[in-house]
């Protein structure tokens, strides 16, 4: 049990902070038992379609190509199982448990909004599934986001027909096993039931939205960094003034400045260069970080509505339309706009590190650093300092360049060209996990090349907010005096910004309002 009381959620209303917590948490959740009476409405129009001479996709007959077969009534059950064991068809790395608990949410909200025509004890094992800590394995590779993520859903049904494999108590089981070990037993699903389970788009959802909570987090500790990298190189705080934004009117923009006011409020390093200074102005890097990161927050913000809508969607197909007392077939499994949010968010995170980046270079550089000495060690020469963290952070800079190319351009056609456009909104959300580490490790970097020089600019005194945020990153990473062994200090400060360290220790945020 992951709690004492499951989460309540009402099918088509939830927003993306119960989403995030449910996923950070491992919450169980539990539908609002007022969405049960049109789940069972719908199935009561499939089960009368069973017994029908009408052909009705998914219900009556095969599936993609296939469709134009008719099955017989006492075929239904085999039909659904059938369709599961075949689309599990899943290869690669596993997909974390976090993230596939955060999938089986997804599938029941959609499921839970009355037009999927599943039974009522369905949902109830995927919600007993929740609250054991029964988990699916579900590999990573296998869907184009069109007709819907098959085969990793596959995966995660297979496991309620106790077959699969799935994780249970930290041991990886057998489907089956895995719930009799939970005390919970496999269903035999019934007309429509796999379909409405495997197609849909919850996979590439669940990755995207995972991919954007991390992002934000990312983001918002880099105006943390930046703010640190700009009293270490002692910057202006003159292009953060508040009607130089408003007169552009980006919200994002407005909003990093003003963080980076309140960050940077008080520092004694700021106000002892405020006279007399021979520099007129400073690099981009410095300079332009409210126009840079507050576009990406932006993206981010914009990515977000988009998945608040679809983790509400109904997605798979056909759709069970109770007032009408049809089952129409339609294309709500394509996951374009998942494909979009992706890509927007991808874009995003590449520009945040990229400019990062930038003042990490800077930093190290003693033709530009403004009297830091080279590489922001003490004694250089017989030390290299932070030289090679410089270009570790490059590395991973360019790389993200690389993975931020858009996904949702590319297409094939699938299954005999039945399926001959497709979103690839699976790989595109996948592939922001990798990007979400590089970019912590790069605001990672940064953080501790920026306190190194704050701490190089004694006896003056950063900001009291800013401060904090030193102390805390010096409380797991010590200062560097002499070179020593450093992939360590990088993991460890890659997962103080994964955690939100930075943040908590000067209790900045930003909501998603903020920048709307």
């Amino acid at each position: 049990m992951h709690q004492t009381q499951p989460l309540i959620l009402t099918p088509g209303s939830v927003n993306l902070q119960q989403l995030e917590d449910i996923w950070r948490k491992s919450l169980a959740v539990h539908l609002d038992d007022n969405a049960r009476a049109g789940i069972e409405a719908a199935k009561a129009l499939v089960d009368e379609a069973v017994s029908g001479s009408e052909a009705v996709y998914g219900v009556n007959t095969g599936f993609g190509k296939l469709a134009s077969v008719k099955i017989k009534a006492e075929d239904t059950a085999t039909l659904q199982r059938n369709l599961i064991l075949s689309h599990c068809c899943g290869m690669g790395e596993t997909l974390d448990e976090n993230t596939t608990r955060l999938m089986m949410v997804l599938k029941l909200l959609s499921l839970g909004r009355g037009a999927s025509g599943v039974s009522w004890p369905l949902i109830i094992l995927l919600q007993d599934m929740l609250a054991a800590g029964v988990t699916p394995l579900i590999p990573v590779q296998g869907s184009v986001g069109a007709s819907g993520d098959l085969a990793p859903l596959a995966h995660m049904a297979a496991v309620m027909i106790g077959e699969g494999e799935a994780f249970y108590k930290g041991n990886k089981l057998k489907g089956g096993d895995a719930l009799v070990q939970a005390g919970l037993k496999p269903i035999i699903l019934e007309a429509k039931e796999g379909l409405a389970l495997i197609n849909g788009t919850q996979f590439s959802t669940a990755c995207a939205l995972t991919g954007l909570w991390r992002a934000w987090r990312g983001g918002l500790s880099s105006i943390i960094t930046a703010s640190l990298s700009l009293d270490a190189m002692m910057g202006s705080t003159a292009p953060l003034h508040p009607q130089i934004h408003a007169l552009r009117g980006h919200k994002g923009q407005i909003a990093i400045a003003e963080k980076m006011r309140w960050l940077l409020e008080g520092s004694q390093i700021r106000n002892s260069h405020r006279q007399d200074d021979e520099r007129v102005q400073d690099p981009y890097c410095i300079r332009c970080n409210p126009q840079v990161t507050g576009a990406a927050f932006d993206l981010l913000q914009s990515a977000a509505k988009v998945l608040q809508v679809e983790a509400n969607a109904v997605t798979d197909n056909p759709l069970v339309l109770v007032e009408d007392k049809r089952i129409i077939s339609g294309g709500n499994f394509h996951a374009e706009p998942v494909a979009f949010a992706a890509d927007q968010i991808a874009l995003a995170m590449s520009e945040i590190g990229a400019i990062a980046q930038r003042r990490i270079a800077l930093m190290v550089d003693p033709a530009l650093s403004h009297g830091l000495p080279p590489f922001l060690t003490p004694d250089p020469g017989l030390n290299s300092g932070l030289m090679i963290a410089e270009v570790t952070s490059a590395a991973l800079m360019s790389e993200n360049k690389h993975l931020a190319n858009p996904c949702s351009t590319d297409s094939t056609p699938t299954s005999a060209n039945q399926e001959d456009h497709v979103s690839m909104a699976a790989h595109g959300a996948r592939r922001l996990a990798r990007m979400n580490d590089n970019l912590h490790g790069i605001i990672g970097i940064e953080a501790i090349c920026a306190t190194q020089g704050i701490e190089l600019r004694a006896p003056l005194e950063t900001s009291n907010r800013l401060r904090k945020v030193v102390s805390a990153l010096r409380k797991e990473i010590a200062a560097l005096e002499q070179d020593r062994f450093m992939a360590s200090d990088l993991e460890c400060a890659a997962r103080i910004v994964d955690e939100g360290g930075l943040l908590g220790a000067c209790e900045l945020t930003l909501t998603p309002e903020e920048v709307h």
